[in-house]
């Protein structure tokens, strides 16, 4: 990629993929095609749904498919992680093989002499603007609203930590989608189970320059936020391949590190 001066732009090669649903039956299936992330990639990021059901043998299988594979790799759980109630054993499982595992939190790695900032968080459901879930009635019903609205306050948070990071790219990393423009080849009736809003606007709001998500396998790849933030699917049934591979450039070092700019991504 090139800038419009003809010289050449600094980019961070982002290779993403979600919803890999991996179990024992499945050893070795992606690692052929990781080990080739060296040569094209400057990260990996795992936006969630990594195992069937949320079990330590499967998160096992993950964590041999990504260890060692001589860049970094960044996750984000998602709900089938969840499943077991083994959450917190599947990150120490991911940990123990090198991955950061996110959760409201970020990560700023040098990439190229620059930093590269990730903020993740699995995420929740809730639905988008003008047909979402309200804060309103029974004690459920706030719960769930609730648990929307946390993820979401923890995602801006750790992208406002980024920003400050003075990190020259800073990337969303979810499971649940941010906005329905990902969502288009699902049945409309289960977009409120597929993303919430809140997560766009914890992405418009704290600024960032790419958003990836999961979890909507009959989804679109391309979308963007209300600020024009580009947001990406990578669930592997829309992808179709071990991953899919950005370029995004770099921030002009003179720009605010906190504003949300109209860079491209380039697959």
């Amino acid at each position: 990629m090139t800038s419009g001066s003809g010289q050449s732009e600094a980019v961070v090669r982002v290779a993403a993929v979600g919803d890999i649903h991996l179990s024992p039956d499945c050893r070795g299936l992606l690692r052929p095609s990781f080990e080739t992330l060296p040569l094209c990639a400057d990260l990996l990021l795992l936006a969630g749904d990594l195992t069937r059901h949320g079990t330590v043998p499967e998160a096992e299988v993950v964590a041999e498919e990504v260890r060692g594979l001589g860049i970094p790799v960044i996750a984000v759980l998602g709900n089938h992680d969840y499943h077991s109630a083994r959450e917190a054993d599947i990150t120490r499982v991911l940990s123990d093989a090198g991955v950061t595992v996110l959760e409201g939190e970020r990560v700023v790695l040098p990439v190229a002499g620059r930093k590269v900032g990730v903020a993740g968080v699995k995420g929740f459901c809730g639905g988008f603007a003008g047909r979402s879930a309200g804060e309103f009635g029974e004690r459920e019903m706030k719960d769930f609203v609730r648990s929307a609205r946390r993820a979401a306050e923890g995602l801006h948070r750790a992208l406002a930590e980024v920003s400050a990071d003075g990190c020259g790219a800073r990337i969303a990393l979810t499971h649940f989608a941010p906005v329905p423009d990902t969502l288009a080849g699902e049945p409309v009736e289960i977009y409120p189970f597929l993303g919430s809003y809140l997560l766009a606007e914890a992405i418009d709001e704290a600024g960032a320059d790419l958003a990836v998500h999961g979890h909507a396998h009959l989804g679109t790849e391309h979308g963007m936020t209300a600020g024009g933030v580009r947001v990406r699917n990578v669930a592997q049934p829309v992808i179709g391949r071990a991953f899919a591979l950005y370029h995004l450039p770099f921030a002009n070092p003179a720009s605010s590190p906190g504003s949300t700019d109209a860079r491209g991504v380039e697959t």
